[in-house]
């Protein structure tokens, strides 16, 4: 029995994940949580055997939930879920830990294939997306302009665009305001912007964020 943990801050899309993994004798949703925080908590208490979870979460980021699941819970095997088609999300994830990275567009068949992959040790990714990632390695190609931000960057980067100030970003993070600010400045040159609206607007075009993600 495969035991699961879903993160989403959707009820409805956990919701309809576990119906319609209920339809399968070895699948088993334990538990499930609406944010970022709350899935890395319960990975820790319940430990999972796979964890699927949405790449644009509430408080901490869906990558840095990732990343703190890979180290306080390494049994726990990660599939991030993302909503785009054209995510810019595949390699951050996998680099923080993931072993899957599937889209809700997804066939069912090959979700719960990757939950059985991913549980036996192995990896998956929808196979548009491992194209897309192998032809861009070929030719040398950054897809979206945040491929070139560390992941620290990434999740400060995405905070600012939720509507975090430098203090709570910091707070969450474990960082001082002023390590906030320098990685903030690093990410507003590498990306050639010099504001706050002018980030969120390349972050909303690029799908680093979701519309209705903005505070």
């Amino acid at each position: 029995m495969i035991r699961l943990l879903i993160v989403d801050d959707h009820a409805m899309i956990r919701t309809a994940f576990k119906a319609a993994l209920a339809k399968y004798a070895d699948l088993n949703v334990i538990a499930e949580a609406g944010t970022g925080e709350e899935g890395v908590r319960l990975a820790k208490e319940l430990k999972p055997d796979v964890v699927l979870m949405d790449v644009n979460l509430p408080g901490i980021t869906g990558l840095e939930a990732a990343s703190r699941i890979a180290l306080q819970s390494p049994r726990s095997r990660l599939i991030a879920v993302t909503a785009l088609e054209d995510s810019p999300f595949p390699r951050k994830f996998l680099e923080a830990g993931a072993a899957g990275f599937v889209t809700k567009a997804c066939p069912l068949e090959e979700l719960v294939q990757a939950i059985r992959t991913v549980a036996a040790g192995g990896k998956h990714i929808s196979q548009h997306i491992a194209q897309a990632m192998a032809l861009d390695a070929v030719n040398g190609k950054i897809t979206s302009p945040f491929d070139c931000l560390t992941k620290r960057e990434t999740e400060i980067v995405i905070g600012i665009v939720q509507g975090e100030d430098m203090t709570a970003i910091g707070g969450r993070l474990h960082v001082s305001a002023k390590t906030v600010a320098s990685h903030k400045y690093n990410a507003f040159a590498k990306l050639g912007v010099d504001n706050d609206v002018a980030l969120a607007r390349l972050a909303i075009q690029h799908g680093l964020v979701e519309h209705d993600q903005r505070r």
